[in-house]
Order: structure tokens, then sequence, then C-alpha cells
């Protein structure tokens, strides 16, 4: 039983990691990207409006294609000063998948925005941190905490 965790972990993390590397390399979240219309302040429909995935446009165009990318993974995403990814992960990923997902997202979160510290946190479906990953681009090492 042991084989075939670890074999879908590392079919997960494969397959996480070839997703980011083929989409960074389609240039997804470009720095020309357009900025997305967001409501007025004084606008108000009554409903729900989804927070934005990034407060850049960079940053928003990388947090809709994690959602979307990650094949029911992830919930939602966000990008903060083009060096924090927040996700939210879904009930699907198993608690010895959250590692290799997070080192997924970092190496795809680096490939887009390069030459900096970034730090990705890995929230649970209830929104509770559960692992952060902080990146060093000078070591090109991942500390988990």
């Amino acid at each position: 039983m042991k084989v075939i965790q670890k074999y879908r972990q590392g079919l997960i993390a494969l397959a996480l990691t070839l997703v980011m590397f083929v989409a960074t390399a389609c240039g997804t979240a470009s720095n020309t990207a357009t900025n997305p219309q967001l409501p007025a302040a004084n606008q108000t429909t009554g409903q729900y409006q989804q927070l934005e995935r990034g407060d850049t446009p960079a940053g928003q165009n990388f947090g809709d294609w994690v959602v979307r990318s990650a094949g029911g993974l992830i919930s939602d995403a966000y990008v903060r000063d083009n060096d924090k990814l927040g996700v939210v992960i879904t009930s699907q990923v198993r608690p010895n998948e959250v590692r290799p997902l997070a080192r997924s997202l970092v190496e795809g979160f680096r490939k887009n925005f390069t030459g900096r510290d970034l730090a990705v946190l890995m929230y649970a479906p209830d929104k509770k941190l559960i692992l952060t990953a902080n990146y060093d681009h000078r070591t090109n090492q991942i500390e988990y905490q």
C-alpha cells in the first residue's frame, strides 16, 4: 500500500511540476497583462464578490492560472507583492501530498517572479495555515515551516 501512496504522491508532484513548467513557458503571468476591471467601491450588488487573486496584474494572472490548472487540488489562490503565494487546497489533497504540492508551486512561482525570495503559504480547506515554504533565491533552497 505504501508503494501505491508513494507512486501517487510522486505522480501528483510530477504532474504539477510539468504543468507549471509548460504554462510558465507560455508566459501566462506576463507583466504586460491588462488590469482586470473591479467594481467601484460605491457599487454594491448584494452578492459575494471574490477577492482579487493578485495585487498586481502579473500576480492576478498567476493566481488565476494556479486555480485553473490545479485539476481540483486548489480551490483558491492569491499573490501579494509578487513574492507571496497563498493557496487553499481541497480535501482531495492528502496530508502527505502537501509538501510536494508546495514544492511544485514554488518552482512555478520562481519561474514567473525571478530574482527574489518567495513564500508559498498552504492553507487547509478550512483556511487554516498548514505549511509555509520559503524559497531563498540566493541559495536556491526551500525551507518548510
